[in-house]
């Protein structure tokens, strides 16, 4: 059997967090088995779903690296194939037509709750003749569900799940107005997209039992399910925006890496042993939605930096350029030119192991593009102050310097430490803080050899020529 999976969000907002781990679950479950990944946009909620909203789930999944198979099926132009399918079981007598008005639907279930009953549809319709309604009074399409017995689904994480026939009513399938509901329409694709695996979040387990009956009252094949758990707060409380249920686009913003993305929501509910970092290709060879937990997992933004961290410190300058140069450009307030770009690739390996997010990685990087003269924090004007002689004689070292390497440059400063009886960290220290403003940079040797002689010169001088902080 071809394995098929799909992803079907409603377009009704971002792609979020947990729906963005859905997506992942399924792609990585067709790729383990050399199966297929749909992607289907069920927007039939006509007043909520919105182009935006589509264009933001696409692009999600595209940053997400969840490359899709075939065309993406869009639910609301299926319609017609939906109400055929309902239209199909009223001729067969496993549907019917439900005259019930609103009025007396909401005096049934307040009697329900007045009686403490199960607020649900009592079939009222269910075995009376539609001759009886007036003419051309509305209806609905109802499914004529079975009311003995019991409905079981084998979930592939839950387990076996089962529920009384009795209490499941008999569900609108087409309503008053002849437009499909949404619990048609999922089966409906879902069968004529040969889906063999629905993988979705917990919260769709109780439709799924009725999704089931109408399987069976169909004839059809029913899909293998796997409802997994749905993602919490660090704090066990329901995933809200204030815990990170943000969309897939506010975490390419916050500088996240796609890869790193995929790895973190991997082990949120699946793991590999004690493995914490594991590459897309190894998360192929070893998915099984088996191996999901039952047991809700957290979002923790600790663990996602660390994560992050992990993959941009093994990444290439080359691969982590693209993504940082706009960063960069956006807190310097212009564009970088081709030389800058330049400097940039070659000052990433200095900055990588530092960051932990792609605008860690820019904001280490800024300094090397700010122009003259830098202003320097209060810590590197103390640094300063207080080693300005062993500066300046550093400065006049370097004017003279003629192999401008990193090597050679901290021979040079090696020896005047030396000679002057000081500490190599004595010189180093007020040098990073006047090529950089502050008192934190990549290696300073190396920092020094990217800026080159004229513009190092040039910022340890403007440090010289700083005015002392006053003591007032």
């Amino acid at each position: 059997m071809s394995i098929v999976t799909r992803f079907a969000p409603s377009p009704t907002g971002f792609l979020h967090i947990g729906g963005g781990r859905t997506a992942l679950f399924n792609w990585l479950y067709a790729r383990h088995l050399g199966g297929k990944f749909l992607l289907r946009i069920e927007d039939t909620d006509r007043q909520r779903s919105t182009p935006e909203a589509v264009d933001a789930i696409l692009k999600g999944l595209k940053w997400l690296g969840l490359d899709w198979d075939g065309e993406v099926v869009y639910q609301f132009a299926r319609a017609a194939r939906h109400a055929e399918v309902a239209n199909e079981l009223l001729a067969q007598g496993r549907a019917y037509r439900c005259y019930a008005t609103p009025e007396e639907l909401d005096a049934m279930r307040e009697a329900q709750r007045a009686a403490g009953q199960p607020v649900r549809y009592d079939g009222r319709w269910r075995d009376r003749d539609p001759s009886e309604a007036p003419a051309g009074a509305p209806f609905v399409v109802r499914l004529k569900a079975p009311q003995e017995g019991e409905t079981t689904v084998v979930d592939q994480v839950q387990g076996s799940v089962t529920v009384a026939n009795a209490q499941l009513d008999d569900m609108v399938m087409l309503r008053a107005d002849g437009t499909p509901t949404y619990m048609l329409s999922v089966v409906v694709d879902d069968h004529d997209m040969d889906i063999t695996h629905v993988i979705r979040g917990d919260d769709h387990l109780t439709n799924t039992f009725r999704q089931v009956q109408l399987y069976k009252a169909m004839g059809w094949d029913v899909p293998t399910f796997a409802h997994i758990p749905l993602i919490h707060g660090p704090d066990g409380a329901k995933l809200s925006k204030r815990h990170g249920a943000l969309g897939v686009e506010a975490y390419e913003a916050m500088g996240y890496l796609p890869e790193a993305m995929r790895n973190y929501l991997l082990r949120l509910g699946w793991g590999h042993g004690d493995e914490e970092i594991i590459d897309t290709a190894r998360a192929i060879s070893l998915f099984d939605i088996a191996d999901v937990g039952r047991a809700p997992s957290r979002f923790d933004f600790v663990k996602l930096a660390n994560v992050n961290g992990h993959y941009l410190k093994e990444a290439t300058p080359e691969r982590l350029l693209p993504a940082v140069v706009p960063i960069l450009a956006d807190k310097l307030g212009r564009a970088l030119i081709a030389a800058e770009e330049a400097l940039l690739l070659k000052a990433l390996p200095g900055l990588q192991p530092r960051a932990k997010t792609l605008v860690e990685l820019a904001e280490g990087a800024l300094f090397y593009f700010k122009t003259r003269p830098l202003a320097l924090d209060a810590k590197a004007t103390g640094l300063m102050e207080k080693h300005r002689d062993l500066v300046s004689q550093a400065l006049t070292a370097l004017q003279a310097q003629s192999d401008w390497t990193a090597p050679a440059l901290e021979a040079t400063i090696r020896a005047l430490a030396e000679q002057a009886s000081a500490k190599l960290g004595d010189l180093a220290q007020p040098l990073r803080a006047a090529l950089s403003g502050t008192s934190v940079s990549p290696p300073i040797f190396d920092v020094l050899e990217l800026l080159g002689q004229s513009e190092a010169c040039g910022r340890i001088a403007d440090a010289l020529a700083a005015p002392a902080a006053s003591n007032g």
